[in-house]
């Protein structure tokens, strides 16, 4: 047996050994989901039972109808497609348009400018969470959808995300566009953003993802039953003296499935995108 045939066996081994432990790793991290599945379909009287009952004895279908007429759970869906959907497209516009800024244009105190906004990153939100409420309460907009969207339009890491990626695009590009007359905004919208599309789809899922699942923003700005989001529905769930997890579970499961759908539907883009934003060409 020849010295390159042990090395071939050694790395095809390697290979099937890599194989099964990501997917030994895979798997360990469905299980909270497999659970939150399962216990969607019991009582909850057999969610914390010792030990799991992975398979229910019972099955309780009947959750996910209950879940329904317990609270408003179709406006909560509204009140959050709107605010995932509308945020995510003004991050998408916002950030992308100031990361063109940013890597294809010059101007004096770019780099400075540029350190600054993304800087804010590292400013934890708790910081200036109380500032923002009052400048809201003050324009009135409070208990508002808008308040919240209006706080969200700007997104410092999806223009550092975008910009890295950008910076990949070869400048001629953008040079020679200018000297056949087009404009700046015309460069951004034939060139950049045709060349971008595994970027804006990872900005699109974190983004939105970020959006749906948020707690702290909705519980702070949002106090009419009308307004609130699913995050802050299933805490109805959790009554004076008991908390119904079944039910939680069930609606929980449902809140998912958006995310779920979004993120199978761009996987491929994002996993590309993510890849390409830290390589500069």
């Amino acid at each position: 047996m020849t010295t390159t045939s042990i090395k071939g066996r050694k790395t095809r081994w390697n290979k099937v050994i890599v194989f099964i432990l990501l997917i030994i790793f895979s798997s360990l991290t469905l299980i909270p989901f497999i659970w939150m599945i399962s216990a969607s379909f019991k009582t909850n009287n057999d969610v914390f039972s010792v030990p799991i009952q992975w398979i229910p004895k019972d099955w309780h279908p009947d959750n996910y109808s209950v879940i329904w007429t317990r609270i408003p759970l179709l406006t909560f869906f509204k009140n959050t497609a709107i605010l995932s959907i509308i945020i995510t497209l003004i991050q998408l516009f916002t950030s992308s348009f100031a990361a063109y800024g940013f890597s294809k244009m010059h101007f004096k105190g770019k780099n400075l400018l540029y350190l600054a906004y993304i800087g804010t990153i590292a400013v934890p939100w708790q910081s200036y969470m109380i500032p923002q409420f009052i400048l809201m309460r003050q324009f009135g907009l409070t208990d508002t959808l808008l308040s919240l969207i209006l706080l969200q339009a700007f997104s410092a890491f999806g223009v550092f995300l975008l910009k890295q990626y950008y910076s990949s695009i070869p400048d001629s590009l953008c040079e020679s566009a200018r000297i056949d007359g087009l404009t700046e905004w015309g460069i951004y919208r034939k060139i950049i953003l045709p060349l971008t599309k595994p970027a804006l789809a990872s900005l699109t899922i974190i983004t939105f993802v970020n959006t749906w699942n948020d707690y702290m923003g909705p519980f702070i700005y949002l106090t009419s039953t009308e307004n609130k989001t699913i995050q802050l529905g299933l805490k109805m769930f959790v009554g004076l003296y008991d908390t119904e997890y079944a039910l939680i579970m069930a609606a929980a499961v449902l809140s998912v499935l958006p995310v779920a759908i979004v993120f199978l539907t761009m996987q491929k883009y994002f996993v590309e995108g993510i890849a390409s934003s830290g390589v500069k060409g």
